[in-house]
């Protein structure tokens, strides 16, 4: 069962953070990966918490759950565990959904993002929700590299066709299944920078992982 934040006035539109992965290619747990001295967990979380509009924040959790509950403990989020994380990031998105529809089967919007982009802000999150303002239906997407990512704002109307998704099937297999006219997309071409690797690491915080 998902923890309770404290109140806080409702919202139209939900976060699902998916922070589930074992973080095989890095060869430790990214989420607890340091950038500029913040966790990238937790650079998430206080973006996603200091962006108006948002509420409430669900962090998906499987992998190394037991070294990241601790850190969530320290904010007003939902927690929600999800034991079949090897499956897929599918699976996280479904932990996800659910536990916003626990929360309010009212939410009509929500939006989906990664712990592993150093350079997620507020402002990230707030042109996404402005972006998708007047249609309830909104397909949101980041738009970097020339093609649409996360983070990515979903109407309600999109949620079930992102519960039956499968395996290692994201949101981007949902992009890629709609017409691209229906797709807005925000330009923020900083996000483009991901941390998966050794290599990653070293090109972002120009240390290496290991000492």
């Amino acid at each position: 069962m998902p923890t309770s934040p404290r109140p806080r006035p409702s919202s139209s539109c939900g976060c699902v953070i998916l922070a589930a992965g074992g973080s095989k290619r890095l060869g430790r747990p990214k989420q607890l990966v340091e950038f500029k001295g913040v966790s990238l967990l937790e650079r998430t979380l206080q973006a996603a918490l200091a962006t108006p509009g948002i509420w409430p924040v669900v962090v998906v959790i499987g992998a190394q759950a037991d070294q990241i509950r601790p850190l969530l403990r320290r904010h007003p989020v939902l927690i929600a565990e999800n034991p079949a994380w090897a499956e897929g990031v599918a699976s996280s998105l479904r932990a996800g959904l659910n536990t916003l529809d626990q929360f309010s089967a009212q939410l009509g919007r929500a939006i989906v993002t990664l712990c592993d982009q150093p350079h997620l802000s507020a402002q990230s999150l707030s042109a996404l929700l402005a972006a998708g303002a007047d249609a309830p239906d909104a397909l949101v997407a980041a738009r970097y590299e020339g093609h649409p990512g996360a983070p990515a704002l979903f109407g309600r109307d999109h949620f079930s066709a992102l519960s039956q998704l499968t395996g290692d099937e994201g949101a981007r297999t949902l992009f890629r299944s709609v017409p691209a006219a229906k797709i807005t997309m925000v330009d923020l071409p900083q996000l483009s920078v991901d941390l998966d690797t050794p290599e990653d690491f070293h090109r972002i915080t120009g240390q290496p992982i290991f000492d």
